[in-house]
């Protein structure tokens, strides 16, 4: 099969993992060292933008959430270079997680939803160095090290927290933390047969675990969990390929928990996470990817991430999706491009307070490669 006609899975990587389980916005950057030439850059982007919105449940007089969710951008580069038939080095920069939340409508008290005013900025960079040793024609193994930047602001407003100026129900709790850098690892191994462009990998993404400080000072702590992610690929027909991916992230394991930031649901002050995974998620990608010509390619992709039935956090309002996308790829010798778009319908989620319904959401993606 020609070299690099596959190239419009790339859609995979940037308009679908835009959108995945709580925080994730780019997956497993390890597969640039399977690509093909000596020298290998990329640049890629998504845009994504969704409509995520709720009602109050029974029993809690409110009003509509209006779309939470802001557009947002996510972007990436890589390198990489074949040292000889059996070592390949790389090394990428990405925006492994993000969020971008917006409570449109007034606070509660002045008769918008229960977390009117509510916001929250989550932002992220990542540097991954990675190396690759062929120890046969068909197995291989992987690794690297990732530094993984971290940061956010968060602004809560509801009749159940106690804000940190005044303590009082209603008044805004805010907090505001700087990026925090920790080392986190990659490990892989991979078998592949070129003659039918079958490839199977199994990368595991260690946790990073960043520590901030809340607005008395205390330190608190914010992990992006382990993953585990499978991808996979073979030819099924002259000049088409099925592939696919099954990534499991330990999203139960993230919390963002202030010991300033207090619910008085229950009509006690009690310390509880801003957000929170509920759930471990597994998140399914399956597509066909099909040569034209020469010069063109296509393929067609489907998601799944399964709609748990957890109680979602106010700051998310989403819980699992069913995706369909599309993506194109013009290429030469030299240089390629690919584009795509992709459509999630996002499950219903009930928060504490809200019944989330009928959401969606848009990415649209494209990456530029050259080889030399």
């Amino acid at each position: 099969m020609k070299k690099t006609w596959l190239a419009a899975t790339v859609i995979a990587a940037t308009a679908s993992s835009a959108f995945g389980g709580e925080i994730e916005r780019r997956g497993d950057p390890s597969m640039i060292l399977f690509e093909k030439g000596k020298n290998y850059l990329e640049f890629s982007a998504a845009t994504v933008d969704p409509s995520v919105s709720g009602v109050a449940r029974p029993g809690v007089p409110t009003a509509p959430t209006g779309n939470i969710q802001n557009r947002y951008q996510s972007f990436a580069g890589g390198y990489k270079h074949e040292l000889n038939d059996r070592v390949a080095l790389a090394f990428v920069i990405d925006e492994p997680v993000g969020a971008s939340v917006n409570y449109r409508t007034p606070p509660a008290a002045l008769g918008g939803a229960f977390f009117g005013g509510s916001s929250a900025e989550v932002s992220s960079v990542a540097f991954t160095a990675l190396a690759k040793y062929k120890a046969t024609d068909r197995f291989s193994i992987y690794g690297g090290l990732r530094y993984v930047g971290l940061s956010g602001n968060i602004t809560v407003i509801s009749p159940a927290t106690l804000g940190s100026a005044v303590p009082a129900p209603n008044s805004p709790y805010t907090l505001g933390v700087n990026k925090d850098f920790q080392v986190g690892y990659l490990l892989g191994a991979a078998y592949e047969i070129p003659d039918i462009a079958l490839r199977v990998a199994l990368t595991y993404e260690s946790k990073t675990e960043h520590d901030f400080k809340d607005n008395t000072g205390a330190g608190f702590k914010v992990e992006i969990p382990q993953a585990f992610t499978l991808h996979a690929q073979s030819g099924i027909a002259k000049d088409t390929l099925l592939f696919g991916s099954v990534k499991w992230r330990e999203w139960s394991k993230f919390a963002v928990q202030p010991g300033d930031f207090f619910s008085v649901a229950t009509g006690v002050p009690v310390n509880v996470p801003i957000a929170s995974g509920p759930s471990d998620i597994w998140t399914y990608e399956l597509g066909i990817g099909r040569r034209f010509n020469e010069n063109w390619s296509g393929a067609v992709l489907l998601g799944y991430e399964k709609d748990e039935g957890d109680v979602v956090g106010n700051l998310s309002g989403k819980d699992g999706y069913f995706s369909y996308g599309l993506a194109a790829t013009y290429e030469t010798e030299a240089w390629e491009i690919t584009a795509g778009i992709k459509y999630f319908d996002v499950g219903d989620a009930n928060s504490n307070v809200t019944a989330f319904s009928g959401s969606d959401a848009i990415a649209i993606g494209t990456k530029v490669a050259f080889r030399f």
